[in-house]
């Protein structure tokens, strides 16, 4: 369980980082709409796994590798904005948030079964 530190943290890095890749730096991703999903943070506030959701492009692993080479430039922007709030800007890791296909993939799923009615059970209270 994340402590309330980790969790603020987490909260001030998703907020900063969807303004850096909203207002910063969306030049260098071809006008890809850019969704930082969540953030989670280690215990020591040093390294950031960020999730992130993508809109408007073709190919999400080609964009999340142009991103993960672009990382030097985020972080340096990153840490611009948190220089006051943090001592160490954590190093970031990159993935795909992939939870809305997984619940499209579960629903669909859900959708295709054949549920057959119970069958009705005769009531003796005699």
């Amino acid at each position: 369980m994340e402590s309330k530190r980790q969790q603020k943290v987490a909260r001030q890095l998703q907020k900063d980082l969807s303004e850096i890749f909203q207002r910063d730096v969306p030049h260098l991703f071809n006008g890809a709409f850019i969704t930082v999903t969540s953030v989670r943070v280690s215990p020591d506030l040093s390294v950031a796994r960020v999730y992130l959701s993508f809109l408007a492009t073709k190919n999400k692993q080609l964009l999340l590798e142009t991103i993960q080479e672009k990382s030097k430039v985020i972080r340096q922007h990153l840490g611009d904005r948190v220089r006051h709030q943090l001592r160490i800007v954590p190093d970031i890791s990159f993935f795909i948030d992939d939870t809305v296909e997984y619940a499209d993939k579960m629903d669909k799923l859900f959708a295709g079964l054949e549920i057959p009615p119970a069958p009705e059970e005769d009531e003796d209270d005699e």
